[in-house]
């Protein structure tokens, strides 16, 4: 009888993961005792582990060969600006050429009725910005992954015992998965995957938070706020009837205080990662920016147009290597197209990482409109600050036969506003104000978008059709 294949947590030995990548103490009291020279030392490390897996991977022999670089020519962290970035436009090209899973890791399958040489998780992105792209996970960089999202999650507050409603998708998408694997391995939480609101209709789910009594919600901001409306319109108080303490999760640009007032005010935490990098960056309890999970990513923020560094506090591309991710899918230099910038001055919880302003909007969903960049996710506080916005916006981008460029924004407000000119006026002097630049608002009823937007059934809401290339 063959000898039976290691399991999962057999090749993750999780006890080394979490002396290697701390929880809760553990970890605030090794960033206080850091320096920055000691952290630098174990990034290269880790870099140096993840530069070798990579060498054996077609994906980066063809990228790097390309550019022209050789094994020798990288010795260290401090080489890594020598190296291309790379997104998802690369990945897929590395799933055209070897369907369907790309040749961008190194998992090798095993013959027919034999497994593979690690055990392997597929996944896919949400498709925000296209075709789905497929994410691959071994033991070792999955379980990262949960540790390190756990740990953004204890950091803020989540405590053993409190009941956690999750609005992140599943299916084949990886948010809903990885969330509920971080919850379940290494909190202490209760657990609901409740899913959006294809998965379990919104006025089920507020119905299930009325029975559970959840403590925390996390997921996308958009969706969380819609709950909160939904639960209104059924009688249930959220804060009264859903006693809700904490909510994390992907706040962008939105208005806290609308979000938190919502909820009965709730405390609410930001976080940042993508699909293949897991948690990068984190809001603290000081809520002073995001922390970066410097022991386990290294993060540069380069120049949208010329990709070189920025200075510190100026807005750029996030781009990010995963200093763990040498089992399977080593991710060096990857550029989110996530715009960030980096801030300045001491942590006041004593912590020697850095701290990002967290999400600014998509570079590769920015509209140049005269001259000035404008990024659609980050449009939702300017329009909370006029009277009558009812929450819901898309930008619509087209182009007249002379070639100039215009900008739409379509916004709910309550029916009687809908033909109300003072109100049209203001949305209009107020985007002008402070885009720099004149768009031009179109009122709707509540609930018209939503076939635009999304919102019932992705885990992140469509803020941008461009239709400036649609042919005449």
């Amino acid at each position: 009888m063959p000898k039976p294949s290691p399991t999962w947590f057999e090749h993750a030995d999780v006890p080394r993961l979490l002396e290697e990548f701390p929880v809760d103490d553990r970890f605030l009291e090794r960033h206080r005792g850091l320096s920055r020279d000691e952290l630098f030392a174990r990034q290269d490390a880790g870099f140096r582990r993840c530069l070798a897996r990579a060498w054996q991977i077609p994906f980066y022999q063809r990228l790097w060969g390309e550019a022209g670089i050789q094994p020798g020519d990288i010795n260290g962290l401090a080489d890594i600006e020598k190296l291309p970035v790379f997104g998802k436009a690369e990945i897929m090209d590395s799933v055209e050429r070897a369907p369907p899973l790309g040749d961008f890791h190194g998992w090798t399958p095993g013959e027919e009725g034999t497994p593979g040489d690690l055990p392997l998780i597929v996944h896919t992105t949400s498709g925000t910005t296209g075709r789905p792209q497929p994410l691959v996970f071994g033991p070792r960089s999955r379980e990262v992954q949960n540790i390190l999202l756990a740990r953004v999650y204890r950091m803020q507050g989540l405590q053993a015992g409190d009941v956690v409603h999750s609005v992140y998708g599943h299916g084949l998408i990886n948010g809903g998965h990885y969330v509920r694997e971080a919850v379940t391995h290494y909190t202490h939480g209760l657990f609901l995957s409740a899913g959006t609101g294809v998965e379990t209709r919104s006025a089920r789910q507020v119905e299930l938070m009325k029975d559970f009594r959840p403590t925390v919600i996390v997921g996308f901001a958009d969706y969380i706020k819609k709950l909160a409306d939904v639960a209104r319109d059924m009688g249930i108080g959220p804060g009264r009837d859903i006693p809700l303490r904490m909510i994390s999760g992907h706040l962008g640009r939105e208005s806290r205080e609308s979000l938190s007032a919502a909820w009965g005010g709730a405390e609410l935490f930001d976080w940042y990662g993508v699909g293949d990098t897991g948690a990068i960056a984190a809001e603290g309890p000081d809520h002073d920016g995001m922390y970066l999970m410097e022991d386990a990513q290294f993060v540069e923020v380069l120049d949208i147009d010329s990709g070189r560094p920025v200075a510190e506090g100026q807005p750029g591309d996030m781009v990010v290597t995963c200093l763990y991710k040498d089992d399977l899918y080593p991710i060096i230099r990857f550029n989110t197209h996530d715009v960030t910038e980096v801030l300045d001055g001491a942590s006041s919880l004593g912590l020697n990482l850095r701290r990002i302003a967290g999400f600014l909007g998509r570079s590769d969903n920015m509209v140049k409109i005269r001259g000035i960049n404008i990024f659609p996710q980050s449009l939702s506080p300017i329009l909370e600050s006029v009277a009558g916005f009812a929450g819901e916006f898309i930008c619509v981008a087209t182009r007249d036969v002379s070639g100039r460029d215009e900008l739409a924004v379509r916004i709910e407000v309550a029916p009687e506003l809908v033909e109300n000119a003072a109100v049209i006026d203001a949305f209009a002097q107020t985007l002008r104000a402070r885009l720099g630049v004149e768009v031009r608002p179109e009122l709707c009823p509540p609930g018209t978008l939503a076939e635009l937007t999304g919102i019932e059934v992705r885990q992140k809401p469509i803020r941008l059709i461009d239709r400036r290339f649609d042919p005449a």
